[in-house]
């Protein structure tokens, strides 16, 4: 698949690596359900087109393992990023030590000599007070283990990320139910030059749903989404949510989860008609500010 202006790769930050407006996030890559055949074809059709941000973390089941199994020998063709702090059998949680543990096991099961981005995985504004995570991180990419300082999280936690002045890279998540980092943080990751990766850009798709999806993974969306009646203008809802994240000022890429071939191909077409016509994402921007009752970023 030849990739378009969508997969264009852009400036990440201040990083200095060149990243694809959308990524691909590993989580139902890593699902028992999905065999291991099927894995395979989704992880090397996401860099046959175009895509080359690969976001992954340690709870995602059997992702970093297939990962290193189907793509180490394309180590160089895409930017690796993953997640730790928890889950180290023998290590206490959001310690000093279990950063460092995970990130050994993270390199043996990712088989790679290095991982391009790291993130502390939605821990509390606490433990990043404390600071030891923040350390560790740090003691890895001194050692060269790591590239990049990330944090991956929301509200009070993220802002504290972000002036730290301490990681080179956040992730949270951005769509077009969940706009409140568009306000604050992230004028300020964009001061000082972060890479920004937007997670849930389809918004958990609540349009799927004809009722309130009771404890539904979407409900929390679903309510936004229905409550702030944005006019689709006939366009798909999948392609309106991801063009509104991928193009926001600031947003340098967008992670969708799948395990769908095609999910990936109709992604890729929707990001490569460009950003949102400029009066339709500010008709979005503002029906949230007018229905926002605190909606806070989900983690």
């Amino acid at each position: 698949m030849e990739a378009g202006v969508a997969l264009e790769k852009i400036p990440f930050g201040n990083t200095g690596l060149q990243v694809s407006r959308i990524g691909l996030g590993a989580g139902k890559v890593g699902s028992p359900n999905l065999s291991d055949a099927d894995a395979e074809k989704v992880l090397n059709t996401a860099l046959d087109s175009g895509i080359n941000l690969i976001d992954t973390a340690r709870g995602y089941g059997l992702s970093e393992e297939r990962i290193g199994r189907f793509l180490s020998r394309r180590r160089t063709d895409f930017i690796l990023s993953t997640k730790v702090g928890y889950s180290v059998p023998g290590f206490v949680d959001w310690s000093y030590d279990i950063i460092l543990a995970g990130i050994e096991e993270a390199l043996k099961v990712l088989r790679t000599d290095v991982i391009d981005i790291v993130h502390l995985h939605s821990c509390s504004v606490e433990m990043l007070e404390r600071g030891e995570v923040i350390d560790a991180l740090e003691a890895a990419r001194q050692a060269g283990k790591i590239r990049f300082l990330a944090y991956s999280g929301e509200n009070m936690a993220l802002e504290h990320a972000v002036s730290s002045g301490r990681f080179q890279v956040i992730q949270a998540s951005l769509n077009i139910c969940d706009q409140r980092i568009i306000d604050r943080p992230l004028p300020e990751a964009r001061k000082h030059d972060l890479g920004v990766i937007a997670k849930r850009p389809l918004a958990n798709a609540p349009w799927r749903f004809a009722e309130r999806p009771i404890a539904d993974y979407a409900e929390e969306y679903w309510l936004r989404w229905s409550a702030m009646q944005i006019d689709p203008r006939g366009l798909p809802w999948n392609e309106i949510a991801l063009r509104f994240a991928a193009f926001t000022p600031g947003v340098h890429s967008c992670v969708m989860g799948t395990n769908k071939l095609d999910h990936i191909r109709d992604n890729v077409a929707s990001l490569e008609k460009g950003p949102l016509p400029d009066d339709m994402q500010a008709a979005i921007r503002g029906r949230f500010k007018e229905h926002d009752r605190y909606w806070i970023g989900q983690i």
